[in-house]
């Protein structure tokens, strides 16, 4: 019996039919989506042979807020790729956090929250990854409290 080496083991044309490039002006709404959040699907199953993660966008307005949701099963994460935003959860979710431009943040599963844009003039865009997918769970009829947000410009 003779020992391949690691290079002779190695297959150069492993899973090339699985590889995709989904182009900017060609990207759709994701199938997942709450009020004032938009997701666009990036990679995803529903564009890709992707089987365990969903990659995106997600858009809010100037000073829009989503509604209370969740993700389900799935660990969230987010980078801030432009503007300035904040999720709010915990009790009537009344705890706040603002995110930066280049901040990232992980959202466990199954933890409701609320994302906002923390700017009246300009647009949020938060990067968002998901495994196993892009699991939306919206959330009626909350206790919201009405606190004061930090707008900066």
């Amino acid at each position: 019996m003779t020992n391949a080496t690691t290079e002779e083991q190695f297959d150069i044309n492993k899973n090339v039919d699985m590889f995709t490039v989904n182009r900017a002006a060609a990207l759709a709404e994701a199938p997942g989506q709450t009020h004032n959040a938009r997701r666009i699907s990036g990679v995803s199953k529903e564009n890709s042979a992707a089987s365990r993660i969903w990659f995106g966008k997600v858009y809010t307005g100037p000073g829009e807020v989503s509604g209370a949701h969740h993700h389900g099963e799935a660990q969230t994460g987010g980078y801030v790729l432009k503007g300035r935003g904040y999720i709010r959860y915990g009790d009537r979710y009344e705890t706040i956090v603002y995110l930066e431009e280049g901040d990232f943040v992980f959202v466990p599963p199954l933890m409701p929250h609320i994302e906002g844009n923390a700017s009246k003039t300009e647009e949020l865009i938060w990067m968002t990854t998901r495994t196993p997918d892009n699991i939306v769970v919206n959330l009626e009829d909350q206790d919201i409290a009405d606190i004061e947000i930090d707008y900066q410009s």
